[in-house]
């Protein structure tokens, strides 16, 4: 029970660390399963469900890529990509 996640966005939030992990470790192939995975939920998931991980996990996992200077295309499925990319322009960079 210590570990126990209570919420949806405490999961993404878990989730993006976990795919942070898996890129900073070089394993590749498992971050990219950790992406597809937050894609199915972006696209199949409830309301708050799809919040979460565009609020949380796509805004932590591709503030941490931008940062270590990893590429975002390569790697993020498309509706990620394209969550990413509605991010990026209401941000207006």
């Amino acid at each position: 029970m210590k570990n126990q996640v209570t919420t949806i966005y405490k999961q993404a939030e878990r989730l993006a660390e976990i795919t942070k992990t898996f890129i900073i470790s070089g394993n590749i192939i498992r971050a990219k399963k950790c992406l597809q995975i937050a894609d199915e939920l972006l696209l199949n998931g409830s309301n708050e469900t799809k919040n979460a991980i565009s609020n949380v996990y796509v805004f932590s996992v591709s503030t941490f890529m931008e940062l270590r200077h990893c590429s975002i295309s390569n790697l993020f499925p498309q509706n990620l990509k394209l969550e990413y990319n509605k991010q990026i322009n209401a941000l207006g960079v």
